[in-house]
């Protein structure tokens, strides 16, 4: 398994939820309190999103946003447009001024809206991602990423549009695995980008020395690698492999590996009832001692204490 897959498998969401808004201007939706990661898509028409105190971006027919973090933003026909309906908690609050029939009419499963001519088709789907890994993938990405029109991106988009105004046995399987295909072929999109600044570690992975290494780390953190067993598998010398490894990467080998294993070990003392000395093997240490030796020295707390914290 490829690393960037790697992360998307272990931060598998807890839900994922998808609406779309077929509504003719104006109109205008506030998240208070947004998820982790959201993808937001005009199939009709054009929008804006603005965050509070910057500069609102302007979604054209097709494009697709990307949109990290929970602070609140705002999504509209038109920057101007003012405040019309607040979504706070997964509930609809609507403001002074709203036609409420118009803005809240259900005109399928998932979808809201007058359905007149005219209107902007807007797609949303939300994330509740997982834990330490998560953060690895959200880091990857600025508050707002946003990804032009394609024939890729717009094919799953028109599908998971199609869905989402359905209510057919297994529906909620089905939006999931559309919006996780939407969410990969639009970090595909962004990362491919020229100008899209990215961590290190993804660009290691067009070395072929050094992206078979990262696969190795991914695909087996519990193995016992050393820098020379690594560099074996690579096909070169210890000494090359690590400073290779190292430029591209941004950390020697073990390091990363080190950090790795900390994600992996912090998500299942959070998500599960092992004990310790169980996670430890888990992640490739021989015993809890010297697991809580690595734990806190990244962490800076002992795992017990760091579990507890999170109570």
């Amino acid at each position: 398994m490829d690393v960037l897959s790697d992360l998307l498998h272990r931060a598998r969401a807890r839900t994922s939820v998808a609406h779309q808004l077929i509504r003719r201007p104006p109109w205008s939706l506030t998240y208070a309190d947004a998820p982790p990661l959201a993808v937001v898509a005009t199939l009709g028409g054009h929008a804006s999103i603005r965050f509070e105190d910057a500069t609102p971006v302007r979604l054209a027919a097709g494009d697709l946003a990307l949109v990290r973090g929970t602070g609140r933003y705002t999504v509209a026909d038109d920057p101007a447009t003012p405040p019309e309906v607040e979504i706070r908690a997964g509930r609809k609050y609507f403001l002074g001024g709203t036609d409420v029939v118009r803005a809240n009419q259900e005109l399928a499963p998932r979808s809201y809206g007058d359905g007149l001519p005219g209107a902007t088709v807007l797609l949303r789907g939300s994330y509740e991602l997982h834990g330490d890994v998560a953060e690895r993938l959200l880091e990857m990405l600025p508050p707002l990423a946003v990804v032009p029109a394609g024939p890729r991106t717009r094919a799953a988009l028109d599908l998971l549009a199609a869905e989402v105004a359905l209510d057919e046995p297994g529906q909620d399987a089905v939006l999931g695995r559309l919006l996780d295909l939407v969410l990969v072929l639009a970090l595909r999109a962004w990362c491919a980008d020229a100008e899209t600044a990215l961590p290190s570690w993804y660009g290691a992975l067009a070395d072929p020395a050094i992206g078979a290494a990262l696969r190795l780390l991914h695909a087996d953190p519990a193995h016992p690698w050393t820098v020379a067993g690594l560099a074996a598998k690579a096909g070169m010398s210890r000494a090359a492999f690590s400073a290779r490894f190292t430029g591209r990467v941004g950390e020697p080998p073990l390091t990363y590996l080190t950090g790795w294993r900390m994600a992996l070990g912090a998500d299942l003392l959070r998500d599960t009832e092992a004990t310790v000395a169980a996670v430890a093997r888990e992640v490739g240490y021989e015993n809890a001692f010297a697991f809580s030796v690595a734990f806190k020295r990244v962490r800076g707390v002992s795992p017990s204490t760091w579990r507890r914290d999170q109570d």
